[in-house]
Order: structure tokens, then sequence, then C-alpha cells
């Protein structure tokens, strides 16, 4: 990607660089065209997120070395300290959110949910957009991901892996979380086999998958389901005006 592990991107910088593209591409009079990424980054862009202030990258270096040895019932005791109506929104085996509201409270003295009623529009905010979720059936959404990680092994996913563990990060960032990257880990780390490894990898990035579809049917109001053969047709058929389109719900 273009921006280093070490760095904690976030939907919210994802949104405001995409701005940036969107306002280049009108003053080319470019109709732009948005693919991949989640549902939680679409609603970023057409809906917007919550304004919540940057925590400094020294005050969250700082918490998370002091939390590195606490376990995640410990954060969220002292979370319920702090700030109980956060705590109670969030289950207390939820380290990244649990987290991510202490750190916000260290950062601004505030509780998360004072920032969150507050919503800074999105770049698409207004906008005619065609919104389409590709939906294709779920068993060859399963054979596809098990391929794509079996080829992402042989082409030197493991020695990817190897030189990510040798920077030693912070285990909260986004890419040490990727699908595969904790599973692979464990395996250099010697508590998996290969094998195991690799089983856990496939079998994470199908349960995000289907999170994704849970998303779409709860939270993307006003997108419609597709097959993937058949969505370069209907996205030509919208924009010529031959069809309405209405939100569906994918197979």
């Amino acid at each position: 990607g273009h921006v280093d592990g070490a760095m904690n991107h976030s939907a919210a910088a994802y949104a405001a660089e995409v701005g940036v593209l969107l306002r280049d591409l009108a003053g080319q009079g470019a109709l732009p065209v948005l693919v991949g990424g989640t549902g939680l980054y679409f609603k970023a862009l057409t809906e917007g997120l919550s304004d919540i202030p940057p925590v400094p990258d020294e005050v969250r270096i700082a918490f998370r070395a002091k939390a590195e040895q606490r376990d995640t019932g410990e954060l969220h005791a002292e979370l319920a300290d702090r700030d109980p109506e956060m705590a109670a929104r969030l289950k207390p085996s939820d380290r990244l959110r649990v987290m991510r509201a202490l750190e916000v409270i260290e950062a601004t003295g505030r509780s998360l949910a004072t920032f969150q009623g507050a919503r800074r529009p999105g770049p698409l905010a207004g906008q005619e957009l065609l919104k389409l979720f590709l939906a294709p059936e779920r068993e060859l959404v399963r054979a596809r991901i098990d391929a794509r990680f079996d080829v992402m092994m042989g082409q030197g996913a493991l020695d990817e892996v190897a030189a990510l563990r040798e920077r030693r990060l912070d285990p909260l960032l986004p890419v040490m979380r990727a699908h595969g990257v904790p599973g692979l880990i464990a395996h250099l780390d010697g508590k998996l086999s290969l094998d195991e490894a690799v089983v856990c990898g496939k079998a994470d990035t199908r349960a995000y998958a289907k999170r994704q579809v849970t998303w779409f049917r709860h939270q993307m109001e006003g997108w419609t389901a597709v097959a993937p053969e058949a969505a370069l047709d209907v996205a030509l058929a919208a924009c010529a005006g031959d069809v309405s389109l209405a939100g569906s719900d994918p197979a």
C-alpha cells in the first residue's frame, strides 16, 4: 500500500485522502469509480464519521506501552472508572475499542461518547451516486478466499510477515491484525505449525467476508446487491437511466 505499516491509518484518514483525489478528478471532468474496501470505509465517504480529534502519537505510544502488560479485563475496569458511559457500550473482551476509548480520554480529557454525536460529512455526501454491493455465491467466495491465500503463501507471504515481525511494531496496528498475519507470526514464534497458521488465516478471512455481508444488510441503506458478472451491465444501464435501483439483500 501507499502507507507504511507503522502508521495507524484509519477510515477518517482514508476519507480525507479520497476527498483530495475527488477534487482533482472533478477539475478534470472525470467520472470517479470507487472499488473495493470495507463497508465502514464506504460509509466514511458517503455519510461521514464522528468528528473525533486524532490522538497524538506520543500519547498513543506511551499509553500502549503501559497497557502492554495488562489484560483486557483490567483495561475495561479502568475505562469503567474513567468513562462509565463508554465502558457500558463496549464488551470487556473488545481490547481494540477499549484501548481506543482510553486513548481518547487520555488525550482530550473527554469521553469518546461526547464526540460521537457530531458527524463530519464525507466527501461524497449529498452527491448522486450509484452504489453497488457485489454479492457472489457464498461457496464461491469461500473457495476463492482459500485459493487466494494459497497463492499468497506461494508468492512469499511468510517471508513478508517475517520481515514485518522483525520490525516489532505495535500489535494493535492495522497491519499487524491483517488477515493471516497473526497466525503466521504465531508460526514464526513456534506456537503453530505452518498448516495450522494457514488454516487460521483462511478462517479469519472467511469470517471477515461474512461480516461484510452483515454490515451491508444493516449499515448500507440504499446500496443494491448484484452478482459480480452482472455488475457492469447494471451500472451502464443505471447510468443510461434505463433501470431504477432499489436496495436488495444479497443471496
